[in-house]
């Protein structure tokens, strides 16, 4: 079995937060989604759990931060092109996210990212396979 990675979110509506990240073109996996969580597919083995406050709460004695307000966790993904990182950031935004800076574009290199409803930051980036091989 392969090495999975599950990055678990605390959100405020759970409902709210699916039809965004539904905007965006992600599944839920039903097996794993219920009225206090919902399990996200990024790819066939990374995972983002949408947890509600009460269920969050269940997996750690820290307080919930405010995303809003702290950073806690920044999520970067990768996309095959510019085009798909300049997209998803549209889509985020028309679906009610926000921008927190501008794309930068290193050559080798163009990111952008949006925070979500609940302010956690999603780093989207594109890198040059290229350049990445000439590094290797």
């Amino acid at each position: 079995m392969p090495q999975m990675i599950f990055v678990n979110l605390p959100v405020k509506d759970l409902d709210k937060s699916m039809a965004f990240f539904k905007a965006l073109g992600f599944s839920f996996n039903a097996q794993f989604t219920d009225e206090t969580a919902a399990c996200m597919v990024i790819s066939d083995t990374i995972f983002a759990m949408l947890l509600t406050h009460a269920k969050f709460k269940d997996f750690t004695p820290k307080a919930i931060a405010d995303a809003t307000q702290t950073s806690e966790v920044l999520i970067a993904l990768s996309r095959e092109n510019r085009e798909a990182v300049d997209k998803i950031v549209a889509d985020a935004v028309a679906a009610g996210g926000s921008t927190y800076n501008k794309p930068q574009d290193h050559g080798f290199m163009y990111a952008h990212g949006f925070q979500d409803l609940d302010g956690h930051i999603w780093e989207v980036m594109w890198m040059d396979p290229a350049a990445v091989q000439q590094q290797g």
